[in-house]
């Protein structure tokens, strides 16, 4: 798969526009969220904002609940707000992605942990997850389905297409191009079809060589974008392309 085809299911929207410091890396980030200050709590906001559906995609595969996914995501990055979840990240870890997928991973077992003192009565409430037991033994796992792993990875590399989708449009909204950049969007996410460019043509007042020309352009710097985003969570510039098809790889699943 490549960026040239994309589906419109697999270029999802964003909660809100990410606005023109979308090229800052995850990692400088991470160390402007360190800071105790107005600065560092947007940086953590923003980090929460790019990778909270990656986080849910593993918790939900992990769980088999979309709720119960949503609502430990929630928690999850209200420890991260706090501050506290941060402060071991180093940008020797080198992939952001990984660091992230490891913290939540170390969270998710923490917690059932605690939730199996609380059933062994070793906590100050005695709590029963005899339900709770029974309804995990009752499941019975899909050998179709994603592995977390590799839902966490599939959710983030559709983050990294809508962010680089969202930077390309910020640009040209930027140079005056938005209505264009609206009119030949669907053939960046794979959305349209072949005979629909006459159309368009004629609606840009162009002829179809100028429209092909344009288009191709236009794929060619949503590549640029989709390559910068993910150079942004890696602090190897030499690990861009093996980061790239790791991307492709995850959307493959």
């Amino acid at each position: 798969m490549t960026t040239d085809s994309l589906s419109s299911s697999q270029v999802p929207r964003q909660r809100g526009a990410l606005g023109a410091d979308f090229r800052t890396t995850r990692w400088t980030q991470v160390g402007r969220a360190k800071a105790d200050s107005e600065e560092g709590r947007q940086a953590l906001a923003d980090l929460c904002d790019a990778y909270y559906e990656p986080v849910v995609a593993f918790l939900r595969c992990e769980l088999r609940d979309a709720d119960a996914a949503r609502e430990m995501a929630h928690e999850f990055f209200v420890r991260v707000l706090a501050g506290d979840a941060l402060a071991s990240a180093e940008r020797e870890r080198g992939r952001f992605r990984s660091y992230l997928l490891g913290a939540v991973k170390h969270f998710l077992s923490h917690h059932r942990e605690a939730a199996r003192r609380l059933k062994r009565g070793g906590g100050a409430e005695c709590v029963s997850l005899d339900d709770e037991d029974k309804a995990e033994a009752r499941t019975v796992p899909d050998g179709r389905a994603l592995t977390p792993d590799a839902a966490f990875d599939r959710q983030w590399a559709l983050t990294m297409l809508a962010r680089a989708l969202e930077a390309l449009r910020v640009e040209c909204a930027a140079e005056g191009r938005a209505t264009f950049f609206e009119q030949v969007k669907p053939w960046l996410t794979g959305e349209a079809a072949h005979g629909d460019q006459a159309a368009v043509a004629a609606e840009c007042g162009m002829n179809m060589v100028a429209l092909k020309v344009a288009v191709h352009r236009m794929k060619k710097r949503f590549r640029q974008a989709v390559k910068a985003e993910v150079a942004g969570t890696l602090d190897d510039p030499g690990q861009v392309e093996a980061e790239m098809r790791a991307l492709f790889a995850a959307l493959g699943n």
